[in-house]
C-alpha cells in the first residue's frame, strides 16, 4: 500500500527538473511511496524527461496538466490521482534532502499538515547557514509553510477542498490557515530539508517578490474574520530599511538582490491593497 504520494508540478522546469527527480529517487525511506509529476503545459521537454524517468521507475506517474490554470490547479490534479494517505509537495527547480520523505512521514504522525525547512544557500552560491522555516512568521496569523516543502494528510486536504485555484500566489499559506482554522494540527519538520533555488537578476527577483506581495492583501481579506492581522510597525521598518539601503543599488551583490526583494514585496503589497480595498502595506 502506498503511504506517501509526492506531487511535483512542472512548467518548463529544465534543466533543474533532473536534479529534483534524482534527489527524490535517492530518498532514504523504507516505506512505499509514489511520485506524481504534473506537466502543467511545458514546452521545453520537461514532460518528456519525466516520462523517460517513469519508464525506468514504476513509482513515477506523469499526468497531463496542460489545460490547468496554474500550479495550484496542477497540485490539486496530482492529489486527485494520489493513492497515498499523505500528500507531499515540492517544486521542480529545488532539491529535496535525502531524508525529506522520512522526516515528513515521521512528523505527520502528530500533525495533519507539516511544513519543512529550507536550505537557502547551497544552490545559490552563498556561505553555508542553518536551514530556515520560510514563511512561518511573514504574515501575522497562524503558522504556515510553502508548497515547495509541505505535507498534508489527504483526508484533511480533501476536507478543506485542497488548494484555492483562484489564487495565483499564497495558495499554500491559505491552505495551511484554512486547515488550522478548521481544527487541523500544524507542525514543523526540521528534518525535512529542501535546498531552494532563488531567482537571479534584479528584475526577476523584484517581479517574483512583487507577485508574492500582491497576494498578501488577498490573504488578509480572506482570513481577517478568523483573526489575520497586520504588522504595521514591521512594514514601517521595512520601508525605512529600503530608504537607508538605497546605496546598495549601485553595488552588485547580495545587498542589491536583498533590496530588490524587499522593494518588490512592499510594492506588491501596496498594489494588492488597492486592488483588494484593504490596507496591508
Amino acid at each position: 500500500m502506498v503511504v506517501i504520494s509526492v506531487i511535483v508540478p512542472v512548467r518548463d522546469g529544465l534543466p533543474w527538473l533532473e536534479d529534483q527527480l534524482t534527489a527524490l529517487a535517492r530518498q532514504r525511506f523504507g516505506q512505499p511511496w509514489e511520485l506524481i509529476v504534473v506537466d502543467n503545459g511545458s514546452t521545453d521537454g520537461s514532460g518528456d524527461l519525466a516520462r523517460r524517468w517513469a519508464e525506468r521507475d514504476d513509482r513515477i506517474t506523469v499526468i497531463d496538466g496542460s489545460d490547468l490554470g496554474g500550479a495550484a490547479a496542477a497540485r490539486n490534479a496530482g492529489a486527485r490521482h494520489a493513492r497515498g494517505g499523505l500528500l507531499a509537495f515540492c517544486d521542480a527547480d529545488d532539491v529535496v534532502g535525502p531524508d525529506w520523505l522520512a522526516a515528513c512521514a515521521e512528523t505527520s504522525e502528530r500533525a495533519d499538515v507539516v511544513a519543512g525547512v529550507f536550505d537557502l544557500t547551497s544552490l545559490n552560491g552563498l556561505p553555508p547557514s542553518a536551514p530556515v522555516p520560510a514563511s512561518m512568521r511573514q504574515l501575522p496569523h497562524l503558522p504556515a509553510g510553502l508548497s515547495a516543502n509541505l505535507a498534508v494528510h489527504k483526508s484533511a486536504f480533501d476536507a478543506v477542498g485542497g488548494f484555492a485555484e483562484e489564487l495565483t500566489t499564497g495558495e499554500d499559506v491559505d491552505l495551511c490557515w484554512r486547515l488550522q482554522e478548521s481544527g487541523h494540527r500544524f507542525a514543523l519538520a526540521t528534518g525535512a530539508v529542501v535546498s531552494k533555488r532563488d531567482r537571479t537578476g534584479f528584475r526577476e527577483v523584484f517581479a517574483q517578490a512583487a507577485a508574492y506581495g500582491r497576494g498578501a492583501p488577498v490573504l488578509y481579506r480572506r482570513h481577517r474574520s478568523a483573526g489575520a492581522g497586520r504588522n504595521l510597525s514591521g512594514a514601517a521598518r521595512s520601508w525605512v530599511w529600503l530608504v537607508l539601503h538605497l546605496p546598495d543599488l549601485v553595488r552588485p551583490g547580495p545587498g542589491r538582490t536583498a533590496w530588490a526583494r524587499g522593494a518588490g514585496m512592499r510594492t506588491g503589497r501596496l498594489v494588492g491593497s488597492v486592488r483588494e480595498r484593504v490596507f496591508y502595506p
